[in-house]
């Protein structure tokens, strides 16, 4: 092999280590993408059963219902849409109606209810997801620093 073949194979080894690399992590992190739905939006797309989804809103008032054991039902809405919620599992201590969520899990299109794996609930009086807080001020259901009323 002459220097100039040599430079070349170690300059297409390299390429297609780094070009591997990339489609590994391309790939990984197609596996862990949930994309983030507000209830009006579940209404207007089909949702492929199963997939895995994000769904955020404001906890609609007097919905939280405690069945069996630790299952919980709710319903999230941003005042255009509402999806009843059903979660088993312990609730984070700040959730309660009327506030900010973000649950994690699968729109069963069929009953056409979530089942979540995780919930999430605001954290203090400041803090709302960025997704949650545009979404509903663009609908004109939460300001900053004030209650969440609907229109």
């Amino acid at each position: 092999m002459t220097r100039k073949q040599k430079r070349l194979t170690i300059i297409a080894g390299g390429m297609s280590f780094i070009i591997a690399a990339v489609l590994l992590v391309m790939f990984a992190f197609s596996q862990s993408v949930a994309y983030f739905f507000m209830p009006s939006d579940l209404a207007t797309t089909e949702v492929s059963p199963g997939t895995r989804i994000r769904l955020g809103g404001l906890v609609a008032e007097g919905s939280v219902k405690r069945g069996e054991g630790s299952t919980v039902t709710f319903s999230v809405t941003d005042g255009s849409g509402t999806v009843p919620v059903s979660y088993t599992g312990i609730l984070p201590d700040l959730f309660r109606e009327g506030q900010g969520v973000v649950t994690e899990g699968a729109f069963d299109a069929m009953s056409h209810s979530f089942v979540a794996d995780t919930v999430l609930a605001k954290h203090d009086e400041n803090y709302m997801p960025k997704e949650v807080a545009d979404r509903l001020k663009e609908d004109g259901v939460w300001q900053h620093g004030e209650e969440a009323t609907t229109q």
